[in-house]
């Protein structure tokens, strides 16, 4: 569990990657500047670490590119003490890059080796979501709603009811929808049944699986 100068000035590196791809909020920046990304990866890619690159993990999922994690948490406009609902915890890179962002994490994974090795792994590097959960991230967690945002970190085919349900009145949901290519979509809820909705182009993601337990 090393983080050296030379993690941190990999680091360094990979903000300026993000900040030259159009990444402009400084607290997004700064938690991916803090955040040692090779200890959530297999030791034999630690030399990928800071490449903006997606890595396979543990149960065929991947850790996600970190222009894709910036991308999607700059989209959040998360303040702190934020209520954020995560669906596909993963890694817990994005989890982190939340707790870093100073939200309440509540994060949902399907896979159960993932969520194992995440749960004790996250605390171990100092970032405490409010609640991790093994279960069907299409369900949302209607006991902890409603949520000021919620963000899906795998391709969805289609925008899951629940989750809109479960977003406070200006809550996000910010989601990639489709199938082989998805488009990473903001909702902004700004009434009981109303909902802005802005498609922000094409991303890859693993896809979201429903009910596989």
């Amino acid at each position: 569990m090393k983080d050296t100068f030379k993690h941190k000035g990999l680091r360094q590196k990979l903000v300026n990657v993000l900040i030259a791809k159009g990444i402009t909020n400084k607290d997004v920046l700064n938690a991916i500047g803090n955040i040692p990304r090779h200890l959530f990866m297999d030791s034999s890619f630690l030399d990928h670490a800071y490449q903006d690159k997606a890595f396979p993990i543990a149960a065929s999922q991947t850790i996600s590119q970190p222009y894709t994690v910036a991308f999607q948490s700059e989209l959040l406009q998360v303040k702190k003490g934020d209520k954020i609902l995560e669906i596909g915890t993963g890694s817990g890179y994005q989890a982190a890059v939340l707790c870093e962002l100073g939200a309440k994490v509540y994060s949902i994974e399907r896979q159960q080796e993932l969520f194992k090795k995440t749960s004790k792994f996250l605390p171990k590097l100092g970032y405490r979501p409010k609640k991790l959960i093994f279960g069907d991230g299409y369900k949302g967690l209607p006991e902890e709603a409603p949520f000021d945002s919620i963000i899906v970190t795998a391709g969805a085919p289609f925008v899951p009811k629940p989750l809109l349900s479960q977003l406070k009145i200006d809550g996000r949901l910010v989601i990639p929808v489709g199938d082989d290519v998805q488009i990473m979509t903001l909702f902004i809820r700004n009434g009981v049944k109303e909902f802005e909705k802005h498609e922000l182009g094409e991303f890859r993601f693993v896809p979201l699986l429903e009910d596989k337990n």
